[in-house]
């Protein structure tokens, strides 16, 4: 595993190619973000981007979301995967908010995750990109990037993953990473075709160097 002088060396070069990261998803509120970053489970940020152009301007409030049958709702979604799921935890969602949180969304970890539909990834996206709290939230990206620069073992769950990373990473530099780990493997260190041959972390990485040595032994042949 990278030793925390690496990993900074790493995210540094990932700061210079990536440092107007920051979340791609479309708000402009706390309470948008939630709802947005519900949606994008196993959804792209760009899907999720069409749907809530017309969603947000539907739906401003909770009581908005409550005030319509699921199946509408559902409609207004069904282009994301899982809508049905998605709907209802909105509605859920919201109604917590009214009942329990006067309509606002929580300024607290503990609070969020008893959300419909938030987990520890969209309460920590949240916290940080809404509050501006220090987190780091680990999605396919994070992980997978962790993983092959060896930030990270390949058999850390998600959790383990995050708390490698807030380990090895000032507190001051959480947020910023993680939009910069989630750019570096959303356009260059990507799951199938990383871009490892053009990467200025190859001599680090013991994935890229791994496809190096078995592409040169392709072409011994």
């Amino acid at each position: 595993m990278l030793s925390k002088k690496k990993t900074m060396e790493a995210l540094d070069i990932i700061h210079d190619m990536f440092p107007e990261a920051e979340a791609e998803l479309n708000y402009s509120n706390e309470f948008e973000l939630t709802i947005a970053v519900l949606l994008s489970a196993q959804a792209t940020d760009i899907s999720v981007n069409k749907v809530t152009d017309h969603l947000f301007k539907k739906y401003k409030t909770p009581e908005d979301y409550l005030n319509v049958p699921l199946e509408e709702l559902e409609n207004d979604i069904r282009t994301i995967g899982l809508y049905r799921t998605k709907a209802k935890n909105i509605q859920k969602l919201c109604r917590d908010l009214i009942d329990k949180f006067d309509g606002k969304v929580p300024t607290n970890y503990d609070d969020l995750i008893t959300l419909a539909g938030v987990g520890r990834k969209t309460a920590n996206v949240v916290l940080s990109v809404a509050f501006e709290t220090p987190r780091i939230a680990v999605d396919t990206h994070v992980e997978r990037v962790s993983k092959r620069l060896g930030i990270a073992r390949w058999k850390d769950n998600v959790t383990e993953v995050e708390e490698t990373l807030m380990r090895k990473i000032p507190m001051d530099r959480w947020s910023k990473a993680h939009h910069q780990l989630i750019f570096f493997g959303r356009y260059h260190c990507l799951a199938r075709n990383p871009k490892c041959f053009d990467c200025p972390l190859l001599y680090m990485c013991r994935e890229g160097q791994k496809r190096k040595r078995k592409l040169e032994k392709q072409k011994a042949k």
